[in-house]
């Protein structure tokens, strides 16, 4: 069955900055984002968390809008403002009803070209940014993650916390952030996003309007891509009821021509109720309430994790069958029932996934930012289609190398000791 063509249309001001649109005539509402291509990964180490710092301080205040007006702003039409920083990018972002959109790129504009940076509240969004890490180290799903990620990415800046630490956060001067703001959230840096009821020419003179005057930024230096650790580290935290466990593996970059065939992997393995990890671990042995595996891209590298969290007393047992999972699909690959399942799901959860506006908009953004082209839904569908069992038992073979696997360990341990030899 075909897919209707996805109305897309692309436009680029002088000064560098991109709009992306994709009219959906069958919704009332607009979703928006200003997407800066940059995130933790640009921070030098000593300045580690400013990226997350500067998208909490734009919402502070403005030249012309105080922090409440900024709330109120949308809220008063009924829409949603959010934001959020990645490893590679920060997007603010707004969801309004189609005759709001005005309002939504009035706001969000204000937000990243005029914010004020007023001293008093750095001095306070610092505490609160201090409250946010405390909040998550006490959150183990967040912190066994957290580990494993500083552990894979050793020494790189994609092992750095997005949220930064304690010591580097108490550091951040007014300067500092100044500085930060000025390079990253230049007009070549940012594409802008829209899904939903709208004109692309509309949204094209709203944007350029208030973007007129903005600058180029010097062309970001392309970072250095990462390797990769294949160790075992462990972290006792006295106070947990279970021990959180996360293994991974190298995987692909976002824009891999594998990258279908990897997320096929991903779902047979453990994307669902139906995957192995899920009917062999929670199901037939009980061994855990959890358990879940993951891809993550980024453009040069990414990660296939894989979490679960059990008793200390099922620790040893749980790593040991992950691992023969592991070792299963890449002696034997993956069945021809399987892999048509995954099909299935994975078509499935893209179309559902591209229902609403504000998932549209985020899919343009990953799009323009990474693939630097358009993708229509028949051409995705047809590309999950066309994977074969061999391409993906040959990304098994190359990705479940137990020399290559990272393992960190979290919880209340009691002399349990996370080796090597759990993994073989």
């Amino acid at each position: 069955m075909n897919q209707p063509a996805r109305d897309i249309q692309r436009a680029e001001l002088p000064n560098g900055l991109v709009i992306v649109t994709e009219k959906m005539q069958h919704v009332r509402s607009v979703s928006v984002g200003i997407w800066l291509a940059t995130g933790s990964r640009a921070e030098p180490s000593e300045r580690n968390g400013i990226a997350h710092f500067i998208e909490h301080m734009v919402f502070k205040g403005t030249r012309k809008r105080t922090a409440e007006q900024i709330a109120q702003s949308v809220d008063s039409v009924g829409g949603m403002l959010d934001a959020f920083t990645g490893k590679e990018m920060t997007c603010f972002n707004a969801k309004v009803l189609d005759e709001h959109l005005p309002v939504a790129v009035d706001v969000l504009s204000d937000l990243v070209l005029h914010p004020r940076f007023d001293p008093e509240d750095i001095a306070k969004e610092k505490q609160v940014v201090l409250e946010e890490i405390k909040m998550e180290e006490d959150n183990p799903e967040y912190l066994i993650h957290e580990l494993f990620t500083q552990n894979f990415w050793r020494g790189h800046p994609l092992g750095m916390p997005i949220l930064g630490s304690p010591e580097t956060v108490s550091d951040f001067s007014k300067d500092a952030v100044t500085e930060c703001f000025g390079e990253w959230y230049a007009p070549n840096r940012v594409v802008i996003t829209a899904a939903g009821n709208l004109e692309h020419a509309r949204l094209v003179d709203l944007v350029a309007r208030e973007f007129d005057g903005a600058e180029r930024s010097a062309n970001a230096v392309k970072p250095a891509p990462p390797e990769t650790h294949a160790c075992v580290e462990q972290r006792d935290k006295k106070e947990l009821e279970q021990v959180h466990i996360v293994l991974g593996v190298p995987s692909y970059p976002l824009a891999h021509e594998g990258r279908y065939a990897a997320s096929l992997m991903n779902v047979i393995l453990g994307g669902g109720m139906s995957s192995r990890l899920f009917q062999n671990i929670r199901e037939r042995q009980g061994l855990a309430y959890a358990i879940e595996s993951d891809l993550s891209p980024y453009t040069d590298s990414g990660v296939l994790s894989v979490y679960a969290g059990t008793s200390r007393e099922s620790a040893a047992k749980l790593i040991r069958s992950v691992s023969e999972e592991l070792r299963s699909i890449r002696a034997d690959g993956v069945s021809d029932e399987e892999l048509r399942r995954a099909k299935d799901h994975l078509k499935g959860s893209m179309m559902l996934s591209l229902e609403s506006t504000s998932s549209r908009m985020s899919n343009l953004a990953r799009q323009a930012m990474y693939l630097h082209r358009f993708i229509s839904l028949d051409e995705m569908l047809t590309s999950i289609e066309a994977v074969t069992r061999e391409q993906v038992h040959a990304i098994a073979r190359d990705f479940f190398d137990p020399g290559r696997i990272t393992l960190t360990v979290l919880g209340s341990l009691n002399g349990f000791r996370a080796t090597r030899d759990l993994l073989a």
